[in-house]
């Protein structure tokens, strides 16, 4: 009669311990889910800033047609991004393009001093903050996440509960130098 005592107290507590290991998987996934809108949120919101940005400088620098299409089109590539990995390297060409169209406006002393240009310049440089904190705070939870999901031996009930490992937000080394202008 001990003996079924025992075992009965053994599988309670081993049900409980998978109840609260599922549970904080699901509390984490959820915090990985609520980071990656964060960052969604702040994503269309640059988005909604660059065709007017492109509007303003193509108005005093038209000659740069190329560029105008890529930003554009690394704009559409963004919005249209299924996972984290497409909406990476969508996000490392619109920075890159942006930081060549800023580079462009330099040698605009007018356009410089243009009040649209200054506010959209200066409400996109908030949003590329707000971008990175985003960023940093999804990749700290997907990394609380993954972890948990590795750990021996909560590995078990995520397996057996199919959560599985999730993708950093990384941006390309060629993102991190100096922008390169073409005459």
């Amino acid at each position: 009669m001990l003996g079924v005592w025992i075992a009965v107290g053994v599988a309670g507590v081993l049900l409980l311990y998978v109840i609260l290991v599922f549970n904080t998987l699901v509390r984490n996934r959820n915090r990985v889910n609520n980071a990656w809108a964060g960052i969604d949120v702040q994503l269309r919101r640059r988005y909604d800033l660059i065709p007017n940005l492109v509007e303003t400088v193509k108005g005093y620098a038209a000659h740069e047609k190329k560029l105008f299409e890529e930003v554009t089109r690394a704009r559409a590539e963004g919005i249209d991004a299924g996972d984290v990995g497409t909406q990476a390297q969508a996000e490392n060409h619109i920075s890159r393009g942006l930081r060549q169209l800023f580079a462009v406006a330099e040698s605009y002393p007018e356009l410089k001093a243009n009040e649209s240009f200054l506010a959209l310049q200066e409400e996109l440089s908030g949003t590329e903050g707000k971008i990175a904190f985003a960023r940093q705070f999804y990749n700290d939870q997907v990394l609380r996440y993954n972890t948990l999901i590795q750990q021996f031996p909560s590995n078990f009930v995520a397996k057996m509960t199919r959560h599985t490992i999730r993708e950093f937000f990384e941006t390309e080394d060629a993102t991190r130098g100096p922008v390169a202008v073409q005459p």
